[in-house]
């Protein structure tokens, strides 16, 4: 074709369609006329006199303990009340006696940041030791004052014209019903506390001891007996190694397969005791020493997240390293392991150390069983082989209610916030905004709720970064005039859906089930936050409050309550410091300065 040449099957040029004006999110609203002057009235009141905050937290376990010791120390003028359906504190560790119960991280890195204990006997406490470490943090700190024991809440209901819960509870000695009103309910309800045996056809008419592993006979000896336990999570597992060498013979029935872990980041489990020196217990008196001991422990924990993601060569290593510890362990009885490796990869569902677990399955006292359990009879189990065995006592080691859904009724505006998250409800699922509210339910705050605690680092680390931010949002209210306060639903809807783009990136989304997803292989993951615990810590430092929707004491005007008759209580009380901003000449850490939220500059 000649350079110059018109091609007579090009078509013309096509106009472009107009571009869409893109939406102006900073546009000024159209004003007819200039702001008239205000005609506000003005509050007669200090800025840094906070208003009073009554604060009901459910449950008195670990994260309810931290809760009374810093929602005090954190939040001014609050008055606070912890309704505990228990005898004492101590949520799990107060309900599970079970022989053989202990923490299977080093009880070092299981305890409070601002309270370390320099004495604990065992490297991995038991049961006992830990709750009395939570007793006596409940004692020193004054959390005994603010508990109702044997108080079960039944139902909290929001009350749109007064914005208050009133929280009903029944008095389990008693047997009456109590209510109460409150301007914040925040639960600490735990994620294990709601056991459950199991409805297996028959179960009523078996007549040897029957009981579930959290709900243990402490008068009953199993020396001699014919034991079944049912279920090998973390309790069965624990359970099985303890009993074995006592029992006449042990029936382990375990439908499902498991990992079980020889440790933690490195700290190598034993079915013994392994106590700690007295020597090196006696070295802690020295504070830099215990200091750097605990850092080595603990800082291992905050490690090998990467481990979770799919393809990663942390993941292989594991794999084949809990591979290979099976084998040597079950070597005794040829072809257990096979029965043992689960089909999905490690951390998919929590990895479950197990001191003394693979060498008791191999003891000729042990029946390993996979087969279902068809009836429960008068004298055992029959399973769906036709095969019956008799025994003296069954344990049900099958875990709690895992749904996170909340033991109790929650309404608001019509809604019921249980049949909301329930399978069928309108979520489905358990929805919230960063693990610690939900739309629609406003002064509704969770402390390990739904996503709320990330799959590294320490559980009371996590806690105390949950019940951090929860002070933040109370401070916030109390101060600024706000009467009610609930996150946006697209901010939560945000929220859900990078976690569910962040988990699929990692084996936490196989064909696996756990508490992470309510015990349903495939289903969302709520049951752990969208990334590390230090991501965790990083987000919650500095909440994001345009995420939420605000209810105001003085609607025409955001700042008539809040700034009220515009000068401080402190500035007039000739006593006060009103320079604490300066210092002793030297070192000032700038990154400090100003910061600390309660001081006026």
């Amino acid at each position: 074709m000649a350079p110059h040449s018109v091609d007579d099957n090009a078509l013309p040029e096509q106009p472009k369609p107009p571009t869409a004006k893109k939406p102006n999110p900073f546009a000024l609203p159209p004003r007819e006329q200039p702001l008239p002057r205000s005609t506000l009235q003005i509050q007669d009141r200090f800025i840094d006199e906070p208003d009073r905050l009554r604060v009901a937290v459910i449950g008195a376990g670990l994260t309810g303990i931290e809760a009374g010791v810093l929602l005090p120390a954190k939040v001014p003028n609050i008055d606070l009340v912890i309704y505990e359906k228990n005898a004492d504190v101590g949520g799990t560790w107060f309900e599970n006696i079970y022989p053989g119960v202990r923490c299977d991280i080093p009880a070092h890195v299981y305890q409070s940041s601002y309270e370390p204990n320099t004495q604990w006997t065992e490297e991995f406490a038991q049961g006992p030791e830990i709750r009395a470490y939570w007793q006596r943090i409940a004692e020193k700190y004054g959390v005994y004052d603010h508990i109702k024991f044997g108080h079960r809440v039944d139902e909290i209901s929001w009350n749109e014209d007064t914005s208050e819960w009133t929280v009903q509870a029944h008095d389990l000695k008693n047997a009456s019903t109590h209510s109460a009103k409150f301007d914040f309910v925040v639960t600490a309800i735990g994620r294990f506390n709601a056991w459950r045996l199991p409805d297996y056809p028959g179960i009523s008419e078996f007549k040897g001891l029957l009981r579930h592993t959290s709900n243990w006979d402490p008068t009953f000896d199993p020396s001699g007996k014919r034991i079944a336990v049912i279920g090998n999570g973390a309790s069965g597992i624990q359970l099985v190694a303890n009993i074995q060498p006592r029992v006449a013979s042990l029936d382990h029935y375990a439908r499902n397969k498991t990992w079980v872990a020889k440790s933690f980041a490195g700290d190598e489990t034993d079915i013994k005791p392994k106590t700690i020196p007295q020597e090196l217990r006696d070295s802690f008196s020295d504070p830099d020493v215990y200091l750097k001991y605990r850092k080595t422990i603990e800082g291992k924990y905050w490690r090998g997240f990467q481990n979770n993601f799919k393809g990663s060569q942390g993941l292989d290593n594991t794999t084949k390293e809990l591979i290979d510890v099976a084998k040597e362990r079950t070597a005794r009885k040829p072809g257990l392991v096979e029965k043992l490796i689960p089909d999905f990869p490690p951390h998919c569902r929590r990895l479950t150390p197990g001191p003394g677990y693979f060498e008791a399955l191999t003891s000729d006292n042990v029946n390993y069983i996979q087969d279902r359990i068809k009836r429960f009879t008068e004298t055992g189990i029959e399973t769906e082989d036709g095969t019956h065995r008799e025994v003296d006592a069954i344990f049900c080691a099958t875990g709690a209610n895992v749904d996170m859904v909340p033991p109790f009724n929650i309404r608001a505006f019509g809604q019921n916030l249980p049949d909301l998250w329930r399978e069928g409800g309108a979520h489905g699922f358990p929805y919230s905004y960063l693990g610690i509210a939900t739309p629609g339910f406003p002064n509704l705050l969770f402390l390990l709720g739904p996503n709320g605690a990330g799959k590294s680092g320490s559980v009371p680390h996590a806690v105390e970064v949950n019940v951090t931010v929860v002070a933040k949002i109370l401070r916030k209210v109390s101060r600024e005039g706000i009467k009610a306060i609930a996150p946006s639903a697209q901010a939560a809807d945000d929220f859900v859906q990078y976690a569910d783009a962040f988990f699929n990136q990692t084996v936490l989304s196989e064909d696996c089930s756990s508490w992470y997803n309510s015990g349903k292989a495939g289903s969302r993951i709520h049951g752990l936050w969208p990334g590390s615990g230090a991501h965790m810590s990083v987000v919650h430092r500095d909440p994001r409050w345009e995420d939420w929707v605000y209810e105001y004491k003085a609607p025409e005007n955001r700042f008539a309550w809040y700034f009220g008759k515009g000068y401080t209580a402190q500035e007039v009380d000739p006593e006060s410091d009103m320079t604490e901003y300066l210092s002793k000449p030297g070192p000032v850490d700038l990154r400090a300065l100003y910061e600390q939220w309660w001081r006026i500059h």
